[in-house]
């Protein structure tokens, strides 16, 4: 891959993150750049071709860590691992989170690569479940774990467009705050809580605290951003028998 077309690959990922794919084109990539339309056609024939290349990237890196180790037993700590390395990847490329249904539309190819892609990584987390049973760290039966599989999948592929839904409207259009995607990880946490065994359950309250948020962020989420008091959510109590 040539200087330039990794430049260009590097700031569209850059303004797309920013400011949202939909208002970015290529003249914004090349002016950002400081080189013609033409040099960048000459590498892309369109705004297209980019994202295509960006999401390949993305697919990469994925493939990558959905991996197990086949010399040890994974530990907790190679739990928190993947949780460090799904909120990199939904950080490094929120936009094609922030609205992927709209870039699926406009490729076919994307769309085709994308299924194939969501069906090769469910097989690869798979493993990694699995490799968690194996080391005693989680405890379900094969409905469960596939259902869990689907429902964390959904909720990481989907959590950077559902918090962006709810930014101000003068709000949408800047970088999402990467503490908006910690939340996220907390919340793929509660759904694998009731799973979790060994050491995985003895550190629980150690990775949700790693994730959760300040009273801020949940503002977003929760009229109110803590739970209520004690004392307040008590129930009056009846008088007499």
């Amino acid at each position: 891959m040539t200087h330039t077309r990794e430049r260009i690959l590097d700031t569209a990922l850059t303004l797309f993150n920013e400011r949202g794919e939909r208002n970015v084109t290529t003249n914004h990539i090349a002016a950002e750049l400081g080189i013609s339309p033409g040099n960048l056609y000459y590498h892309f024939r369109n705004k297209a071709d980019i994202v295509f290349e960006l999401f390949k990237r993305y697919e990469a890196r994925v493939v990558e860590f959905l991996s197990v180790p086949t010399d040890r037993e994974l530990t907790w700590w190679d739990k928190m691992g993947y949780f460090e390395a799904i909120l990199q990847n939904m950080w490094e490329a929120r936009f094609f989170h922030r609205d992927p249904g709209h870039l699926l539309d406009q490729d076919d190819a994307l769309r085709e690569r994308y299924g194939n892609f969501v069906r090769l990584s469910l097989d690869q987390a798979m493993e990694v479940y699995r490799g968690l049973q194996r080391s005693g760290l989680l405890e379900a039966t094969e409905e469960e774990i596939r259902a869990l599989l689907v429902n964390t999948w959904v909720l990481a592929a989907s959590w950077t467009g559902f918090v962006h839904s709810l930014l101000p409207a003068g709000e949408r259009q800047a970088a999402l705050d990467r503490s908006l995607l910690e939340q996220g990880i907390y919340q793929l946490i509660c759904l694998e809580a009731p799973y979790l065994r060994g050491e995985a359950r003895e550190h629980l309250e150690e990775m949700k605290q790693r994730y959760r948020q300040a009273p801020d962020t949940l503002t977003l989420l929760f009229t109110r951003s803590s739970p209520p008091d004690t004392a307040e959510s008590a129930a009056p109590a009846r008088s007499g028998a």
